[in-house]
């Protein structure tokens, strides 16, 4: 058995805009799987990983289709709890005329953000090498921050990879104001971040400083994306590495990060799936599992929707041999 990856947070429902309509016409949306970590986990799941996913889903229609969502595409769903306590949370996606998203979410409480610390269990972590992401949006009340930092405790104990996208959405946060010392916190926790210059620019007037004192407190890799510029990585004591992203048509950018955190995440497993191994991989082989995983995130953006947007890997392999 490969590597396992797991990630957590929220699986929730893209309601994805059909199209801009004409005055006076009311606009309709389709409803799709989502919600960044379930995107991520069914991102490695589509490349022939080992991918589990964590969290709470209403028990509720919603729900349901969301678990038979991630099943139908390969994702290992006994870590995933349902409750009815709360609703599955739902998210309206708009896109403008060049792909790009704008978000109105319900959730406030959903069920997702009721998962608590002692939800987790350490007989997750078992498995002598593992990788373990999460996303900012599990940040946004004290009780769900504690079980996110609750299963990065297990993970490291564990000597898993600790993988972080910052994935920041600002209206997902009370009165739509980041706790930015919380996010930096849970950032610098990580083995792995990955965050977008816009995102770093939220949090600090230098983003660059931000990334310096970041590998400082421990992490090992940095990838910095900013929108079609080249991908940054850093690592500590290391030149700056740079990878181009690949000039593709865009339909649709949902999915966009979470299939490139994907394509990084199953190459990271496939290098060894730990925190030794991850230290030990050489600027070339970050180049090349970087460049993989940008061909990921290209790929996804040809497509509409979340999970049907995810490459496989014989599609990614393709889009790799386009740039």
């Amino acid at each position: 058995m490969t590597t396992k990856v797991m990630a957590f947070g929220e699986a929730l429902i893209d309601f994805l805009s059909n199209g801009a309509t004409k005055a006076g016409e009311l606009e309709s949306f389709t409803k799709f799987p989502g919600g960044a970590p379930a995107n991520v986990a069914v991102a490695v799941a589509r490349l022939g990983g080992n991918s589990h996913f964590v969290g709470q889903v209403g028990d509720d229609a919603f729900g349901h289709f969301l678990k038979a969502s991630l099943e139908d595409y390969g994702v290992e769903t006994s870590k995933m709890l349902m409750t009815q306590e709360a609703k599955t949370a739902l998210a309206f996606v708009s896109l403008d005329d060049t792909g790009e998203r704008s978000f109105e979410f319900y959730r406030s409480p959903s069920a997702d953000i009721l998962f608590r610390e002692k939800d987790f269990d350490a007989s997750w972590f078992a498995d002598a090498k593992g990788v373990f992401h999460t996303c900012s949006n599990t940040l946004t009340d004290a009780d769900i921050t504690k079980a996110t930092l609750a299963g990065i405790k297990m993970a490291k104990q564990a000597n898993w990879i600790v993988s972080i996208d910052v994935n920041l959405r600002t209206n997902l946060w009370p009165n739509g104001q980041v706790d930015t010392q919380r996010v930096i916190d849970w950032m610098q926790s990580a083995d792995v971040v990955k965050a977008s210059l816009e995102e770093l620019a939220v949090m600090a007037e230098d983003p660059f400083a931000l990334i310096d004192e970041s590998l400082n407190a421990g992490v090992t890799l940095f990838v910095l994306t900013d929108g079609g510029n080249p991908i940054r990585f850093y690592t500590k004591g290391q030149a700056e590495g740079t990878v181009t992203t690949p000039k593709v048509e865009v339909k649709d950018t949902t999915a966009a990060g979470d299939a490139f955190v994907g394509g990084l995440l199953y190459q990271l497993a496939e290098q060894g799936g730990d925190r030794q191994a991850l230290a030990n991989l050489s600027q070339q082989d970050l180049h090349n599992v970087i460049r993989f995983a940008a061909a990921c995130g290209a790929d996804s953006v040809t497509k509409l929707g979340a999970y049907p947007s995810l490459p496989n890997l014989a599609q990614a392999e393709a889009q790799l041999k386009q740039f």
